[in-house]
């Protein structure tokens, strides 16, 4: 049974740093692309971060240079790093697992983290 399973979110204020983390079982980890999605009310889930079995990221311009994706597969573990958050960041924060090839093909996602930016 694959399960990810997202931790760190939280209330913070503007301008202030989160470190989220989604821990895989049941899949094997290092072949699948991994990804930061969220979604804010009333909108739709919206792509934050990518990041491949190459270790090569990818990041919206909305995040870009505030977000950083990254991965230990030996922990089975992804991060995103959040800093210098803003009240437009709030959202519920998802974790994504995905490979679109043979075998072991699968798309995955976690249950969500909550990120509220507010003073």
């Amino acid at each position: 049974q694959v399960q990810l399973v997202e931790s760190g979110g939280g209330l913070v204020q503007p301008g202030g740093s989160l470190r989220l983390s989604c821990e895989a079982s049941g899949i094997i980890f290092g072949i699948y692309t991994m990804a930061w999605y969220r979604q804010a009310p009333g909108k739709q889930r919206e792509l934050v971060a990518t990041i491949d079995t190459n270790d090569i990221t990818n990041l919206p311009d909305s995040v870009k240079g505030r977000f950083t994706i990254s991965r230990d597969n030996a922990k089975n573990t992804v991060y995103l790093q959040m800093n210098s958050l803003k009240p437009e960041d709030t959202a519920l924060y998802y974790c994504n697992a995905k490979r679109t090839s043979r075998p072991f093909r699968g798309d995955y996602w976690g249950q969500g983290t909550q990120v509220t930016v507010s003073s």
